[in-house]
Parts: structure tokens; sequence; C-alpha cells
């Protein structure tokens, strides 16, 4: 699979794919969470699928299919860079009723990045 350029793509989505080559070795099974329209989200699960594990985009927890579950016994979770926190939260707790162990954080690269507000938008 061939991407960008890494000086052509932002800190953040660069860490999420960094993050995903990360899961995919530890997992059975991927789900992204995101919309089907986001590309960041998409090139997610292009790249855990390109790294060997199956990965599955999905915007909430009703979409996921209990067939891709079985005989899977580690789910890694991530999100695209616009979906919310809490969606992510639901596929973890949705998880967690099925029977998997409480979700473990994997350790990332802290985003520290800080945007001042323009002049004009400054009190």
């Amino acid at each position: 699979m061939q991407g960008p350029r890494k000086d052509d793509i932002c800190y953040a989505t660069q860490n999420r794919q960094d993050a995903v080559r990360e899961l995919a070795r530890q997992s059975d099974l991927i789900l992204v969470v995101g919309s089907k329209n986001s590309s960041n989200s998409n090139r997610l699960r292009e790249l855990a699928e390109f790294c060997g594990v199956p990965a599955y985009l999905i915007d909430e927890p009703a979409q996921i299919d209990p067939a891709w579950l079985e005989g899977k016994a580690t789910i890694g979770v991530t999100a695209g860079a616009s979906a919310p926190e809490i969606l992510v939260r639901r596929v973890t707790d949705y998880l967690a009723e099925l029977g998997y162990a409480s979700p473990r954080e994997a350790e990332g690269i802290e985003e520290e990045v800080v945007f001042s507000l323009p002049r004009q938008l400054q009190a």
C-alpha cells in the first residue's frame, strides 16, 4: 500500500496510522469508528487490512456483525480524527457486553500542538 509522503500528511493522521500498525500486531480484528465519507477513517481501515488484519468501518455498535467476531480473541478499536470519543466508548461498551475484556488504551504519541486564535478573534 502506498500512501502520501509522511511530510504531506498532518501529525494527527500520521499518529493514528502509526497506532493502527501497532494495533494490528496485537489484534485479531480491528473496528474503525468513523464515517464512510471520512478519508482518514477509510485509510485506517485499509491500513489495518494491509497489515493482515480484517477491519471494518462502523459509525455505531449496531453496525457490528456478530459473524465478524467469531473466533476473534482480541478486538482492536480505533477511530478517525473526526469521530467523537463517545462513539468509541459506545463500541467498547458494546464489546464488553459481549464478553470482551475492558478496553486497554494503547500508549501513543501525546499531541501537544496548540493553535492560536487569529488576532481578529482575540479579546
